[in-house]
Formats: C-alpha cells, sequence, structure tokens
C-alpha cells in the first residue's frame, strides 16, 4: 500500500514568477509563462539551491546561518486565499509578485493548510513536496506597503493563516500556465498527543 495517496483535488496554475536578485529590501519578483524546476529549485531564483542557511524560522533547530537543507526552493499560494487577504486588507487585489510567490494555484480549499509532505504533481510528473505553511513575512509587507500605502500595514495580520505553502523539487520538470497539480497526501491518520 503506497504511504502517499492521489486524491480528487487539483488546481490549476493560474500565475508563475521567481525573484531573480535580492539587492534591495523589497522584493523584486517577475513573471513567468513556463518554470523549470531541478532537484535545486528554478535556475535564477533567490530561493533555489539544494541547500540554504538556516533562517528565523528554525532558530530553535539551527543556529542562524548553519547550511541545511533547502525546504524552501518554492513559495506556492492560493487566489482565494490572495483574494481572502485583498479583502481583509481593504483593497481590490494583491499582485504575487509583491509576495515574490513562484506559483499561484486557483481549486484546492484551505490551500495554506494541506498537510507536510503532501505531494503537488503537475503533468509530466514534476512533483512538488510541501514543506509546511509559509508565514507572513516582513519583506512582502515592505513591498506591499510601498506599493499600497497604508494598506500594507495590514497585511501581515491579513495574510495570517492564508501565506501559501513553501515546497521542495522531488521530481524535476516544467511548470507552465493553465496546468493542474493534484495533491497527494500523506495515508495516515492526524497526529494526537
Amino acid at each position: 500500500m503506497p504511504a502517499l495517496k492521489p486524491t480528487d483535488h487539483v488546481a490549476r496554475i493560474t500565475w508563475l514568477g521567481r525573484v531573480p536578485h535580492r539587492q534591495r529590501p523589497e522584493i523584486e519578483g517577475e513573471a513567468l509563462g513556463t518554470m523549470v524546476l531541478g532537484f535545486g529549485g528554478q535556475d535564477g531564483e533567490v530561493h533555489a539551491g539544494r541547500t540554504r542557511p538556516s533562517c528565523s524560522r528554525v532558530t530553535a533547530q539551527h543556529p542562524r546561518g548553519t547550511e541545511i537543507a533547502n525546504t524552501r526552493q518554492v513559495s506556492i499560494v492560493s487566489a482565494e486565499e490572495l483574494d481572502r487577504i485583498a479583502a481583509a486588507m481593504g483593497v481590490g487585489a494583491l499582485d504575487p509578485l509583491w509576495l515574490g510567490a513562484s506559483v499561484v494555484v486557483r481549486g484546492i480549499a484551505d490551500f495554506s493548510h494541506v498537510p507536510p509532505s503532501s505531494r503537488l504533481q503537475g503533468p509530466d510528473g514534476a512533483t512538488l513536496v510541501v514543506d509546511m505553511q509559509n508565514r507572513p513575512c516582513h519583506l512582502p509587507a515592505r513591498t506591499i506597503q510601498g506599493a499600497l500605502g497604508e494598506a500594507g500595514k495590514r497585511f501581515q495580520a491579513a495574510a495570517k493563516g492564508r501565506r501559501g505553502i513553501t515546497a521542495w523539487v522531488e521530481r524535476p520538470g516544467t511548470l507552465r500556465m493553465g496546468d493542474t497539480l493534484r495533491l497527494h497526501v500523506p495515508d495516515q491518520r492526524p497526529w494526537s498527543v
């Protein structure tokens, strides 16, 4: 019996992008039509690489700057959750470029809470492993504030529990606008103490 089971839940890719550099405190992303993924993620993306220096998210496990496996190669957000964040902020819409997103999808409910270790698999077999929920960060908040003024200050509170997930490449391949990603989940009961 497989440890991961395919579900009927699919998400359609509505946007692809990358952050090519981090020379300023604000995020400067660019939209893409296709995304070629290798084992280190997407070439030319600041989050790419098989390893990364540890950050504030894992200081309980590793001193800041320790070289660790990179499970944050790809940032995926849902269009539905972006709409909810924008509504909570009182703005019309949020540009994925401002968030440093890699992929925007539509179609999987409660996307930011997809179980860790789930897989999202594309038509050519490209497979992304869900690491964990992505927490609201000061960098997108700064970028959004620069674009929207005072409303940008409401981003972190509005994005709590809705910021999407981070993932890493289990199987290389290519993602394209309009592709569907099928969700595969671990075949286990939820953890209880």
